[in-house]
């Protein structure tokens, strides 16, 4: 075929070396299995073989097959490139017949080409081969070992042995070798380009020096490489410029090719942070070096999404870090909650032991007393606190020891490592009394580490009992106040910045101090009644005072709570409104007062004592209003608003701290009275927001108070400022989890005129739709922080299930959209939190993945009109086959916990109501398909999410009581019948959907086929007899004794357990149906009596059945004293006194003309009996069932009664 031959021709290399030319030779030795893989690569002219390329083959051949005699071959292949580079060789002894006879002649260029051939075999070798692997690591020991022995012969005595020669034989050989994998890096296979950027890396890095100018050439290619298609290719190109990247440094790079600011090194910056493979970031960090410049991308690691590259960060990048305070404080505390938070324990492992061994070590050192002289670097520097207090230091404990602040986790793997400091550290009566923030959080710290871990012996030797604590409690709390008053002072004076500056730090660091003691006064055990009595005492006497700080505040009115002990609410809410919120209010009292003149004070005590009457109160401010100047008014505004805020925030935090109701709470209805309530009304925002979280707080604690304000939470949401709508919102969704009855059908009675009681019929609750559509407003609003707090809120409410099934339509569509909208990828707070709400939700209950179907189809339709809207130039968000994956997963019902159980023959079987959601989302998703509004860009998406779904094509099993198969049985038979329509209608877009539509219409046909042999199978025999004939009808039915089931089940069970078909009776003429009306029906109930026999089989063949006497129909019955009626006027008798309740077999009796057709009913009912038995075991039925119909006559009763009677 000449365009063949063509074709092959012209496959030649580009970029292979212009010294030589064996392209013909190379075309007839080639394989045809080489064509793919090493079309790329010119083997240089093999020509004839001879002595030197057999011995370097051999040798080749045996460093593939191991390392461990690689050394020795290195030894052997560098006798012969002695032998063949050096004249005469260097160190050798002739052999007659010997290598170097065989040797002479082959001078230093054939060598290198050998070598070259050889080094060019590896190329088409996959990544997968070790082979490769290895030769390529016995090509950089030889070069190494080659180098060092030509350096030590082209160096004398008298040069220096520090310069490296630069034309060596090895050399040469070197750069032959780099040209080669140089234009190899070029190749279109990729594993040809893999092993060349691989053999290149490994040389780079083995050998010492390069030639200038190949230097530039190898940098210039193998940062083209940085942007290959294949990871494995960056690697290797990343390998080899690690080591180049130190050197590119020291001088300027114009060749302009895309070098961006600082050269190479900015290159493997960019590539370290926005690599799309994991493998080649992680090579990156592990070859780039310490510098100023590289350290904070190297930081930047520590959030990797990919798990290996962050336990190299944290397990080997982060040890070798010379001292972590070369760090900035804000990257120091960056590291620390990456690395300890980390979803890796591995991670969170390596960066605790960073922290407790690397860190402290470097802070330690300092205050190490062991001479420089006798320090061994690898020994652990024995504990002492100096180092533990600067570590913390470092750290900014005031700011990342806050509750949930970082510092609690280091501190307590700090703890749990280091037994050493445990034992060391001890806390003297000088250490409580110069408590500083670091000192303060070592003592928490340690008290919890205790409390978690239960060593209450360590507990007891390093914190005191109650009553010391309460001393140095009172003693921090007064340097406090102190602290407070001064920074006051100084932020009204003429201080200098650095001094207000000073003054503030010095109340922040008081006030932590404070924060830590009241901490640890939580966890003591206050059976020290002196202890407690004096806490009590301290706590409340902080409380009256405005300035404590509101966070100290909150931790007092925690202690004061467990103080008064588990039942002591009523205790503590009379002294929260008696002394905390009164002893405040009269502290600003006296404040005002003490502010007053002589003159002014004067006049008070002379009004006092003269209309008892008169509010002295009121006037006072009156006449005082008139005479303040505007500076003295503000400031007694800015007291008034600090009083009543601290009011409030007392209130606050007492609110949190109780369980009890407000009605029938004097304290608690005179705080809601008149304190939250006039709040409400203030102007200022502050005070206003903090009145609406009290009033909140409150209606949890009163389903009254929820009921009658529930409408004001809503106002506040809808005209309020952004910060109202974000309490208000929260809590509105709190009141509906605490009091659920409030969202309840309201019930209205309807008097009715027959009977004097009431109907009730509820109707909605009308507080359910404003509530919905606040939810949603607030989750479509621009405001983050309200987004999040709505979406918190409804998660809450859904997962609880208090929302109707409307609403909860209305936002999980809601809540679907938003995630699929390409804005939200930008807000990760909620997107984290949809990604955990949709499926724990759908995943929880059944109606909520059914919920989430029947929402399906009308999220796909607000997409597609979505994106249509959308420009062009704005992103689409993620694929509809992700779309579809993800409603798919959601409606599963095999997903929904508890849908998968253990069955009784040891299998997991799933119920078969799990099957409803998927089958309901495929009825919905093809009624929308298949109607003439359905767009073809709407279509598509559908059949892609149809095509998603599982639909079992088998009936499933019940496997529980509970679990019925009714409704799946309904839901398949209305999707059979949709697709049905579907397929004729040639729905489907593609070749995919169109086959997924068939194949599903023949599973459900199948399906349907047997769920109708089923339901014919279960239908009960009947049988009709005519001319005259007399028909008895005899139903076995289940009895709890053994004899009686037996019984009922002799000689008949073999017909009728074959089969379960109805029979169809033939028709009957006018005169056979008039006698069959005139015949009479009696009852008699035969007594049975257990007797010893033997077992009766369930059931017969049909021919033994037939060869039996239809007289053996009741053998085993045995009827002692019982009448059977043969005239008509004792069967009237029988049917006005026969008791119905006996347990025995009943027989209907039909008196008949003659009983001449004895043989006749027999042989039709065998006859019957077995043709139903064929058809049923024609569809592999062959249970029969518990109700026998069975036809004799009337003297084979009369036989077997008397025959029974004589034998008795």
């Amino acid at each position: 075929m000449p365009a063949r031959a063509t074709s092959r021709s012209t496959r030649t290399s580009t970029a292979a070396p212009s010294r030589k030319s064996s392209t013909a030779t190379l075309r007839g030795r080639r394989s045809a299995s080489a064509r793919t893989s090493a079309h790329a690569v010119e083997i240089p002219n093999e020509g004839p073989d001879n002595t030197l390329r057999t011995q370097i083959c051999h040798i080749f051949s045996d460093a593939q097959k191991s390392t461990a005699t690689q050394r020795k071959l290195v030894i052997n292949l560098r006798k012969i490139q002695e032998t063949c580079c050096y004249a005469p060789p260097v160190q050798t002894k002739k052999k007659k017949g010997g290598r170097d006879e065989e040797l002479e002649g082959f001078d230093e260029s054939q060598f290198n080409e050998e070598v070259a051939r050889c080094v060019v075999r590896v190329l088409p070798v996959k990544k997968s081969e070790t082979v490769g692997d290895k030769v390529i690591r016995f090509l950089g020991l030889f070069l190494r070992h080659a180098t060092e022995k030509d350096n030590a012969i082209f160096h004398t005595g008298e040069e220096d042995e520090s310069e490296i020669p630069d034309d060596t034989p090895t050399t040469r050989l070197t750069s032959l070798i780099l040209t080669s994998m140089i234009n190899s890096l070029t190749a279109k296979d990729k594993t040809v380009r893999f092993r060349a950027a691989q053999i290149t890396a490994h040389m780079i890095n083995t050998l010492g020096n390069i030639d200038g100018e190949l230097f530039d050439l190898i940098r210039l290619t193998l940062q083209k490489r940085l942007k290959d298609k294949e990871a494995a290719v960056r690697v290797q190109a990343v390998l080899g410029l690690g080591r180049l990247a130190d050197a590119d440094e020291d001088s300027d790079d114009d060749d302009g090719d895309g070098q961006g600011p600082g050269g190479l090194l900015g290159k493997l910056l960019d590539i370290m942070e926005n690599d799309p493979g994991a493998e080649v970031r992680r090579v990156v960090l592990l070859n780039m070096p310490f510098q100023k410049d590289t350290l904070p991308a190297m930081l930047e690691r520590s959030r990797d999404e990919d798990v290996a590259t962050r336990r190299v960060f944290y397990g080997k990048m982060l040890p070798t870090l010379s001292d972590f305070r070369h760090m900035s404080l804000e990257k120091r505390g960056m590291i620390l909650r990456y690395g300890l938070r980390d979803r890796d324990e591995v991670c969170r492992k390596s960066m605790a032991r960073v922290f407790y061994e690397r860190w402290i070590s470097s802070c330690a050192a300092a205050y190490d007393d062991t001479p420089e002289e006798e320090r061994n670097p690898d020994a652990v520097i024995p504990p002492n606190f100096e180092g533990l207090h600067e570590l913390l230091e470092r750290i900014d404990v005031t700011s990342t020891g806050i509750e949930e602040g970082i510092a609690h986790d280091a501190m307590r793997a700090f703890w749990e490592g280091r037994p050493d400091y445990r034992e060391h550290i001890t806390f003297d009566d000088d250490f409580w009394r110069d408590l500083d923030p670091e000192s303060a959080f070592i003592v928490r710290s340690l008290n919890d580490y205790c409390i978690e871990s239960e060593d209450d012996n360590l507990l007891e030797a390093r914190i005191p009992e109650a009553s010391r604590v309460a001393f140095f409690l009172e003693m921090h709390m007064n340097n406090l106040m102190e602290a407070v008053r001064r920074f006051a002072e100084t932020a009204v004076s003429d201080a200098t910045d650095d001094e207000k500056t000073l003054a503030q730090e010095e109340e922040a660091d008081q006030a932590f101090v404070v924060e830590q003691l009241l901490h640890i006064a939580l966890t003591l055990d206050f059976a020290d009644e002196k202890g407690r009595r004096n806490i009590q005492s301290i706590v409340l006497t902080a409380l009256e005072r405005p300035e404590l700080p509101e966070e100290c505040t909150k931790l007092a009115v925690e202690l004061l709570r467990t103080v008064c002990g588990k039942r002591g609410e009523t205790e503590f809410c009379r002294m929260i409104w008696l002394n905390c919120i009164s002893g405040v209010r009269d502290y600003g009292k006296d404040e005002e007062e003490a502010e007053q003149g002589a003159d002014e004070s004067f006049h008070s005590a002379q009004s006092e004592m003269g209309d008892d009457n008169s509010d002295t109160s009121e006037e006072r401010p009156k006449t005082k209003k008139l005479k303040l100047s505007p500076e003295d008014e503000e400031t007694k505004r800015e007291r008034d608003f600090m009083i009543y805020a601290k009011c409030l925030h007392i209130a606050q935090c007492a609110l949190e701290n109780v369980e009890c109701a407000i009605e029938g709470n004097y304290e608690f209805e005179m705080m809601l009275n008149t304190l939250i309530v006039p709040s409400l009304k203030q102007r200022d925002i502050f005070l206003r927001e903090r009145g609406l979280v009290c009033l909140g707080l409150c209606a949890l604690l009163s389903k009254n108070l929820a009921q009658e304000n529930f409408n004001l939470f809503l106002h506040c949401f809808l005209n309020g400022e952004p910060t109202f709508k974000i309490v208000a919102i929260e809590i509105l969704s709190d009141i509906i989890i605490t009091h659920p009855t409030l969202l309840a059908p309201s019930q209205t009675p309807e008097d009715t005129q027959v009977s004097a009681a009431s109907t009730v019929s509820s109707q909605p609750n009308p507080r359910i739709k404003p509530l919905t559509k606040a939810l949603i407003k607030a989750f479509n609003s621009e405001d983050q922080h309200l987004t999040l707090s709505a979406c918190t809120g409804a998660s809450k409410l859904l997962l609880m299930g208090l929302l109707p099934h409307e609403s909860a339509l209305a936002i999980v569509k809601t809540f679907i959209l938003a995630y699929f909208d390409p804005e939200t990828s930008a807000k990760e707070p909620i997107r984290q939190a949809l990604s955990y709400f949709l499926p724990a939700f759908s995943h929880s209950k059944y109606t909520n993945a059914r919920l989430i179907a029947e929402v399906a189809v009308p999220v796909v339709t607000k997409l597609v009109m979505q994106r249509e809207d959308m420009d062009e130039e704005m992103d689409e968000g993620v694929s509809w086959t992700i779309v579809a994956g993800h409603l798919a997963e959601w409606t599963d019902g095999r997903r929904v916990v508890g849908a998968t159980e253990m069955g009784l023959d040891g299998k997991m079987a799933t119920q078969a109501i799990a099957e409803v959601p998927h089958i309901k989302l495929a009825i919905d998703i093809l009624e929308r398909a298949l109607k003439d509004t359905c767009s073809k860009d709407e279509r598509k998406p559908l059949l892609t999410l149809l095509t998603k779904l599982s639909i079992p094509s088998t009936n499933p099993k019940a496997i529980n009581r509970q679990d019925s198969i009714q409704e799946p049985a309904e839901l398949v038979e209305e999707l059979h019948q949709v697709v049905t329509e579907a397929v004729e209608a040639k729905l489907g877009h593609d070749a995919v959907s169109r086959n997924y539509m068939a194949k599903l219409e023949a599973s459900l046909t199948k399906r349907l086929g047997e769920v109708a042999m089923d339901g014919t199978s279960r239908e009960t025999s009947v049988l009709e007899s005519r001319d005259g004939e007399t028909e008895v009808t005899i139903r076995a039915e289940k009895r709890e004794s053994v004899e009686t089931e037996a019984t009922t089940t002799t000689a008949t069970d073999a017909d009728a357990g074959e089969s379960d078909a109805t029979e169809v009776p033939e028709e009957m003429s006018g005169v056979e149906q008039e006698q069959e009306q005139e015949q009479k029906t009696a009852r008699v109930l035969v007594k049975q009596e257990p007797v010893e026999r033997e077992p009766v089989e369930e059931q017969e063949t049909v021919e033994e059945e037939e060869e039996e006497d239809v007289d053996m129909t009741l053998a085993g019955m045995h009827a002692e004293g019982t009448i059977m009626p043969i005239s008509e006027a004792d069967e009237d008798e029988e049917d006005e006194d026969g008791d119905t309740t006996m347990t025995g077999t009943e027989v209907t009796v039909v008196p008949v003309k003659g009983p001449s057709s004895r043989r006749s009913v027999s042989a039709k009912s065998s006859t019957s009996a077995r043709s139903a038995g064929s058809r049923t075991a024609g569809k592999g039925r062959t249970a029969g069932p518990r109700n026998v119909a069975v036809s004799i006559s009337e003297s084979d009763i009369i036989d077997s009664l008397l025959e029974s009677e004589f034998s008795a």
